[in-house]
């Protein structure tokens, strides 16, 4: 059985998608949702579901990165996790934390990558007059939103789609394939999901 910790930044809603699957025969279960803001309110989502939680407030470390990653890698580490999923983390790593982790970090992004790494993907795909957007889980390395993709699923741009009507149409779709990729590669199996 393979050990999830999980990194959120707010609400929690594709940690919860995560947290839903690891059920039956999953061959994954978490151990830890962790996050950089104390007041997250995927933290008691996932403390209602027995899950341990911990939080690491970045704001005391000012632009000292390092040290901020150094107290959350405590909690981290403590859990022994196999596999670390970033759900919603807003915050970017350091070269030397994404090291410590490489070949076993997933992070879900709402692009279509390689398109539109960052912020503010919808707007963007929208601005390109993209015909289609979606989402993409990938394995995590040092450069932002880039390394291997382990899934992607897309959904058509409709006449009159605003930023958030497509994020919201995404959303349904990262709901999806989180869960369908850690499932797969909790298996050791790195083959794309494509939905």
């Amino acid at each position: 059985m393979k050990r999830v910790a999980i990194l959120i930044s707010g609400g929690g809603s594709n940690m919860l998608a995560l947290l839903d699957s690891m059920v039956g025969d999953h061959p994954a279960r978490a151990v830890l949702v962790a996050s950089n803001d104390p007041a997250a309110g995927g933290l008691a989502k996932a403390a209602a579901r027995d899950v341990p939680v911990a939080a690491v407030d970045h704001r005391p470390f000012g632009k000292d990165r390092a040290a901020f990653e150094a107290e959350l890698l405590r909690h981290i580490e403590a859990a022994e996790p196999d596999i670390l999923c970033l759900a919603g983390f807003m915050r970017v790593l350091t070269p030397g934390f994404v090291s410590r982790f490489e070949g076993r970090m997933l992070n879900i992004h709402p692009s279509l990558l390689p398109k539109y790494p960052g912020l503010h993907t919808h707007q963007r795909a929208l601005d390109a007059g993209d015909a289609e957007a979606g989402c993409t889980v990938h394995e995590v390395t040092a450069v932002l939103d880039d390394g291997p993709v382990l899934g992607q699923a897309r959904v058509p741009v409709l006449s009159g789609d605003r930023p958030d009507t497509l994020a919201a149409r995404v959303l349904v779709q990262e709901h999806r394939l989180y869960p369908a990729v850690l499932r797969r590669y909790a298996a050791g199996d790195r083959t794309p999901v494509l939905l």
